[in-house]
């Protein structure tokens, strides 16, 4: 059996097929396992692909992987927003009671705002938001509407925070991957592994046997049964699985008509000799306007993120930041409105541009949940797009191939 693409997905269906006894290849075309789940060593400090956080209450997840391996390290259950030239603390109040009065009397919304807060809470994880608001495919905005948040609820806390979730700013993403994503930041934690995101990746890879996977190896195209490398060498299975991306699997398979489009997201990695706001939070801006999305000192939340007497500091940007010839500077002079002249003393290390870091919004059906991972005889489809656009939705995805694989030739 062959595997294309070594991220979650390809990983995922690899290590249920090769549970079941069977022998696999998995053909990456990097130099390394994981996708865009990723992690570099740079001068002592632990660089993810573009800014990343892991939820641990993904429910697929939890099902998946040995958290404890891991060594997750949480952040607040909350976030600090940036609005009217002040932070301004908002908090799961069941998981943090002790921040009560600070997010009750802080401008971030209403005090009715708050309370229909709970609502939404509660729904999600009873995974009753979209049924008793909308139908699945509903766009994020009106839901959070028909729950009847204000305005400045609305621009102020849900815009930028699930801005940066969802990579784009309209809130135009299905009720149902609002409520997945809602309901695992209100069921467990948001963290960082010890060793950065890419150890999920190698987690997902340690029980496969030795030579499973083949790195460097990019398809050049396939066919039928076939699969033919850039290297010129070709290599034939009765089963194929495609666990790429959708524009990559779609130029595989010669559907030259398929959508390329996908979110994107711009992320500058800065070390600082002290982090700018104490505490393992993720900072918002509330401003509605800006070049920064949101910052986020990684070293606060996870200290094995840099070396010691150092901060991580992650920025991550809007696409108006294509405009500017210097963004580094033009960040730079944006982010000193907030912190001061210390920002002078950060070090760039570097910026990740991800063209492709989530599929587009028109791929992601709550049809996607029930359709077969089989496309034709002896070919599967997995990968984030083919679920949720999540984490979670690579896992499953590739669960589900795995699956379906086991099923079709009477293997489970």
């Amino acid at each position: 059996m062959l595997i294309i693409g070594a991220g979650l997905a390809g990983l995922a269906c690899a290590r249920r097929l090769t549970q079941s006894g069977l022998t696999c290849t998995v053909l990456e075309s990097s130099d390394g396992i994981g996708g865009r789940i990723r992690t570099d060593r740079v001068e002592g400090f632990q660089l993810d692909r573009g800014f990343q956080i892991f939820l641990t209450g993904y429910p697929e997840a939890r099902k998946t992987l040995n958290y404890a391996t891991l060594d997750l390290m949480p952040f607040h259950p909350g976030a600090l927003i940036r609005y009217d030239s002040r932070f301004h603390l908002m908090s799961d109040l069941f998981r943090r009671p002790q921040d009560l009065v600070q997010t009750l009397v802080s401008p971030i919304g209403s005090l009715a705002d708050k309370l229909r807060l709970l609502r939404v809470r509660r729904d999600a994880l009873h995974q009753r938001l979209c049924s008793e608001k909308s139908d699945p495919a509903r766009p994020t905005h009106e839901v959070l509407q028909a729950y009847q948040f204000s305005d400045a609820m609305v621009t102020r806390f849900f815009q930028p925070f699930l801005s940066g979730v969802f990579l784009e700013t309209e809130l135009t993403t299905p009720c149902w991957i609002f409520e997945l994503v809602w309901g695992a930041f209100c069921r467990g934690a948001i963290a960082l592994p010890r060793d950065g995101m890419g150890a999920i990746a190698q987690q997902l890879a340690a029980p496969l046997p030795p030579g499973t996977i083949r790195l460097n190896q990019a398809v050049q195209h396939i066919q039928g049964s076939s699969v033919r490398l850039e290297s010129g060498e070709q290599l034939t299975s009765d089963v194929l699985v495609v666990a790429t991306d959708h524009a990559t699997a779609a130029r595989l398979r010669g559907d030259q008509g398929a959508r390329t489009s996908a979110r994107s997201s711009m992320t500058l990695y800065f070390d600082a000799p002290a982090a700018p706001q104490r505490g393992p939070w993720l900072i918002l801006n509330g401003e509605g306007n800006g070049l920064v999305r949101t910052v986020c000192v990684l070293s606060e939340a996870a200290p094995s993120y840099a070396p010691t007497g150092r901060a991580l500091i992650s920025v991550t940007t809007t696409e108006q930041i294509g405009a500017h010839d210097d963004f580094v500077q033009a960040v730079r002079l944006f982010l000193q409105s907030w912190f001061g002249s210390q920002v002078d003393g950060w070090r760039h290390l570097r910026t990740d541009h991800i063209h492709y870091t989530l599929p587009p919004i028109d791929l992601l059906s709550p049809g996607n949940r029930i359709a077969s991972p089989r496309v034709a005889a002896g070919l599967y489809l997995c990968g984030d797009y083919r679920e949720s656009g999540t984490l979670d939705g690579a896992l499953l995805s590739g669960r589900k191939a795995a699956e379906a694989v086991l099923s079709d030739y009477d293997l489970s």
